[in-house]
């Protein structure tokens, strides 16, 4: 006869009450739909072109507020700028290039299609004072702050 022997198991976590390190730790090693395919509810490779966000830099000043947005592949007639009621908004479409007969692409990651960015600025800018330039792929959009909204020193009599 061979001697049984008794395996003390622990209890089991219960599943309502989670650390908060395996949180993350579990959404650490989830795949991300970006690496399954599925990105904003697209396939890669099929719909993803029409979900491109250029990436914009907001800076402020003493004197104004600065928009810098990368737009690689476009120029100053595929961008549109509005600044109505203290909302700047920055649209425009970057188009694909035209395949030419013989070319055959096995990867095409560069995002096409429209897009489009709102900013709410404070009520504090001079919508009469707006310069815009387009150079080397960045556009820039400089407004200009109200004389109320700058900072003045104050002398002490």
């Amino acid at each position: 006869m061979t001697k049984a022997t008794l395996v003390r198991r622990q209890p089991r976590r219960s599943q309502t009450v989670r650390d908060p390190l395996f949180g993350e730790m579990e959404r650490f090693f989830t795949p991300s739909p970006f690496w399954t395919g599925n990105l904003f509810g697209h396939r890669i490779g099929e719909d993803l072109r029409n979900a491109w966000v250029p990436p914009v830099d907001v800076q402020e000043t003493e004197n104004a507020f600065i928009f810098t947005a990368e737009l690689p592949g476009m120029g100053k007639d595929d961008v549109s700028i509005t600044l109505e009621e203290n909302l700047l908004t920055l649209s425009g479409e970057r188009s694909p290039k035209e395949k030419e007969e013989g070319e055959n692409f096995h990867r095409v990651e560069r995002a096409y299609g429209s897009f489009s960015r709102s900013f709410s600025l404070p009520s504090q800018v001079d919508s009469s004072k707006v310069d815009a330039t387009f150079k080397e792929g960045l556009l820039t959009v400089e407004i200009a702050k109200a004389e109320q909204a700058k900072p003045r020193k104050i002398e002490i009599h």
